[in-house]
């Protein structure tokens, strides 16, 4: 009596490892993308909260340029800490995937706006807030 497999048997194998596979890795890479998209949000309130604080202190908004740049790209990059921001305080810990602005649409609001590109396809995902709104996506969730 032989034992062992056939060669049908680990041809089926082989089809249901590579079927397995081609769900699994796009689905992979887009969890990768929307981890490294998720600091985004976080340091749009935490802007939001900063201008909130110093409105509160100063009577008005800061409007701030984008920083660390106007084009985010898909690594990691020091932040600046340029002036803007020092002035309410606000500065994320370590290296940023965004691009974060403040705007005042008008003296009694602002409008933060965070963008990224996490997968380097140069089209950005963007997330803004305003005073009275938290973070919100603005762009498709399959925008990363």
């Amino acid at each position: 009596m032989r034992k062992g497999f056939t060669l049908v048997e680990l041809m089926i194998v082989v089809a249901i490892i590579g079927i397995l596979s081609a769900i699994a890795i796009p689905n992979f890479v887009a969890m990768q993308y929307r981890a490294k998209r998720a600091e985004v949000p976080t340091n749009v309130d935490g802007i939001k909260t900063a201008e909130i604080a110093y409105d509160a202190a100063f009577d008005t908004y800061v409007p701030a340029a984008p920083a660390p740049d106007d084009t985010p790209a898909k690594a990691a990059r020091d932040w600046t800490y340029p002036e803007d921001f020092q002035a309410i305080g606000w500065e994320p810990s370590g290296k940023v995937r965004g691009s974060y602005s403040v705007t005042m649409p008008g003296v009694t609001n602002f409008l933060v706006t965070g963008d990224c590109d996490v997968d380097g396809d140069t089209t950005k995902s963007t997330y803004t807030a305003t005073k009275s709104l938290g973070a919100a996506m603005t762009t498709p969730q399959d925008v990363y």
